[in-house]
């Protein structure tokens, strides 16, 4: 049956892919982006801002109106924008916290009083939750706080029959990075179309809730060593680089 699905965060790369992924099951999306963008994979694009109550209830109301009703809530805003600590304006600060964190917990709070049972929310946060990169206190603050939210979530309204899970996306990206992919155990950094796999998979997992499911090919598994050249890891281990079947 096709589910009737609003998107906050479709202008992105990972929001497109998300929203053609529902779209080639038979779903229909309404996405939220910044400039409303009417996508070719939307029933409907709104131009709202999602991080502040009124724009959240707008969307559930839209969706509703559109769509006869709302069974997937999909959470994938964010603004990156690197920044020292010491260096960073409260103005810098509210925002990247406001356009992470209050675009996931306002569109979440107004679905809420509408999901039936069986409604799924599935948030996109980051390793960035749990792993530090450089210069960016607000997103890792905001994305740890997603995550928090989706436990809390998939706590109280478990019993409604509502399940909130999250994906935590490494580096995405839709070109090769050699360099970068080094580190990672499956050898390649990932792409939109894999966050949206992962997606749907939440989206419609019925006995799965509060999981924050990595989409990260390996990386948040991996110890420093695994980021090193071969020949410094047997400088470091003392031992020979063994070769892989199949490789």
């Amino acid at each position: 049956m096709s589910r009737a699905v609003l998107l906050i965060g479709s202008s992105s790369p990972i929001g497109a892919a998300i929203a053609a992924a529902f779209a080639a099951a038979g779903d229909r999306v309404v996405g939220v982006g910044i400039d409303g963008d009417h996508g070719p994979h939307l029933t409907e694009g709104l131009a709202l801002d999602a991080s502040t109550q009124e724009g959240a209830d707008t969307a559930v109301s839209r969706t509703v109106e559109r769509l006869g009703g709302l069974d997937v809530l999909v959470l994938a805003a964010a603004v990156m924008a690197p920044a020292p600590a010491h260096a960073a304006t409260a103005r810098e600060w509210h925002r990247g916290i406001s356009n992470t964190l209050d675009t996931a917990f306002f569109p979440a709070r107004a679905a809420l009083a509408v999901l039936p049972r069986g409604g799924s929310i599935v948030a996109v946060s980051s390793v960035n939750a749990t792993l530090a990169a450089p210069w960016l206190p607000a997103y890792s603050a905001a994305k740890a706080g997603v995550e928090g939210l989706v436990r809390q979530l998939a706590l109280d309204y478990g019993p409604r029959g509502v399940r909130v899970n999250a994906v935590s996306p490494g580096m995405i990206g839709n070109h090769d990075l050699p360099k970068v992919a080094e580190g990672y155990p499956l050898g390649r950094v990932g792409r939109p179309a894999d966050v949206a796999e992962a997606v749907l998979y939440l989206a419609a997992a019925d006995f799965v809730t509060g999981v924050v499911l990595p989409v990260d090919g390996g990386l948040s598994i991996a110890s420093p060593a695994a980021f090193l050249r071969p020949d410094l890891r047997r400088r470091l281990l003392g031992e020979q680089e063994p070769d892989l079947p199949g490789a």
